[in-house]
Formats: structure tokens, C-alpha cells, sequence
């Protein structure tokens, strides 16, 4: 992460979750170079549902000063309808409004065959990674609605591969990304006479904590082995994705909406 450029002379404010690591970090500091004013969500706290550490609040408190004054760090977890309502809310009183709302807060977990998935296991996966991106929606496109006409808001999702294909063991984590494809279609056709676009990104394998925490699932020495799977045959790093939610959530994306674009070194173009 590289500090922010100057703003433009237009305030275009988002939320963002899962905003204190990785891609959501990534999205949050491109996002203030392109000068959005930003409100950055995390829940800053471990999940005993997987097996690996979470962001903390140093981590969100970091990357807010990353993006400079006009960014506000915010402990929410998307499971939270009230968290996220005031994430929301805070960014009507301090920046006037929300332009976009970017729903990149996940978690993975698995390893046993879906049918021994336990419960605690599977609403992790679901309310993290499906319902936390509903409740976002939930949240912020009433108020993005108060945008007056002609709108150009953006609704972005960090989905998976694993929205489009099927990952052993990763049962209940590849369902919940499914799910994300047909609530962004879904958001598309809602908001489409709305001036709203509503959009997925589908990451390969990216270099995250997540993927190290898929390469013990899978026993791998070391997560450079999904590199495998991949045309390019590297791993993605964090900064190639955000690129892309950047990118959704500009101007120049103004015809695309209902879409899943794969950011993915070509791992589904076989």
C-alpha cells in the first residue's frame, strides 16, 4: 500500500468491509488515491469457527491512517445489522452520503466432506460470507437511494472462484459464494432503473492469510502451490484485485452491472 494521492474536487463516499487486511485493505487505499472519502469496516476480533487469526484494531486503525483524513476506521461485524447501520450512518454525518458500498468481508474454513460439516462450521461460512453481504445491502442502499437523480451508485461483492466452481472440502465456504452471485444478480436487476450498478469480483488464488489458511486445509506445504491451478501459474496479490473493485466503481464501469468478473489469473478459462 502506497500513501493516497489528492482528492478530485468531486466527494464520492463508500463503506467498506473486511477493510483492516488483505483485499479489503488493498480496496480501502486505492479507493482514497481515487479520492472517495471512505468508512472502513472490520470486525477486529478472531472467530473460533476458523482456524486462523482475523484482523485486529491496530490493523483497521493502520490502514485508516494509510488513507489519511478522509477515512474513518469502524468496528462492525457484518453479522451485525445494527454495526453496519451505524457504519452507514456515520458516513452520512461526516462525509454527506454513500456513493458505494463494497462488501469484501469473508472468513474460509472446511476440511471435512460437506456432509460431516458441523453447524458451528457452516453458519460462519454463511452469515459471514452471504448474509454479511445482504445485510451491507440492507444497510446502505436505502440511503444511497437518497442520492438525488441521475444516481451512479455501485454495489461491489469480493466473491471466489469458488462462486463459480465446486472446492472439495470447502463445502459450506464455496455455497456461501455461490449464494453471492445470485444476490448480485438479483441487486442488478432491483436497482438497474435506479442509477445503481450492482457487480461481484471473483478472486483466484490470492496472497492472504485466507489462502495460507487453504493450504493446511489441503495439506500443502505452502499456499505457492494453488499457484497450480492458475494459466499464469502465480498467485494474485491483493493490490490486482482491488484494482478491479476500483475499476467497478468508477465511471467507466457505467454499463456493466450483474456481473461476476473474474480476477483470477485465468484459472477459470480452461
Amino acid at each position: 500500500m502506497t500513501a493516497p494521492a489528492s482528492s478530485p474536487t468531486e466527494n464520492r463516499v463508500a463503506v467498506v468491509t473486511g477493510a483492516a487486511r488483505g483485499i479489503g485493505a488493498e480496496v480501502a487505499c486505492s479507493l482514497s488515491r481515487a479520492g472517495w472519502s471512505l468508512v472502513l469496516v472490520d470486525s477486529c476480533a478472531d472467530d473460533p469457527a476458523v482456524g486462523y487469526g482475523l484482523a485486529t484494531r491496530a490493523d483497521l486503525g493502520a490502514v485508516a491512517e494509510e488513507c489519511g483524513g478522509n477515512a474513518i476506521g469502524h468496528v462492525a461485524d457484518v453479522r451485525d445489522q445494527r454495526g453496519l447501520g451505524e457504519a452507514v450512518d456515520l458516513a452520512g454525518q461526516r462525509f454527506g452520503g454513500v456513493d458505494a458500498a463494497i462488501a469484501v468481508a469473508g472468513m474460509i474454513g472446511g476440511g471435512a466432506p460437506l456432509w460431516e460439516t458441523g453447524d458451528g462450521l457452516w453458519e460462519a461460512m454463511i452469515d459471514v460470507n452471504l448474509t454479511g453481504v445482504w445485510r451491507l445491502a440492507r444497510a446502505a442502499l436505502p440511503v444511497m437511494l437518497k442520492r438525488p437523480a441521475p444516481r451512479r451508485g455501485r454495489f461491489v461483492a469480493v466473491a471466489s472462484v469458488g462462486a463459480v466452481v465446486g472446492f472439495p472440502r470447502l463445502g459450506a465456504y464455496t455455497a456461501a459464494k455461490h449464494g453471492v452471485v445470485g444476490l448480485i444478480r438479483s441487486l442488478a436487476a432491483e436497482l438497474a432503473s435506479e442509477g445503481i450498478t450492482a457487480n461481484a469480483v471473483a478472486p483466484g488464488s490470492t496472497r492472504t492469510l485466507g489462502l495460507a489458511a487453504s493450504a493446511e486445509i489441503y495439506d500443502l506445504e505452502s499456499p505457492e502451490e494453488f499457484a497450480v491451478h492458475h494459466l499464469e501459474h502465480r498467485l494474485l496479490e491483493p493490490a490486482e484485485v482491488a484494482a478491479a473493485v476500483v475499476w467497478l466503481c468508477s465511471t467507466a464501469s457505467s454499463g456493466v452491472t450483474g456481473a461476476v468478473l473474474p480476477v483470477d489469473a485465468g484459472m477459470t478459462a480452461r
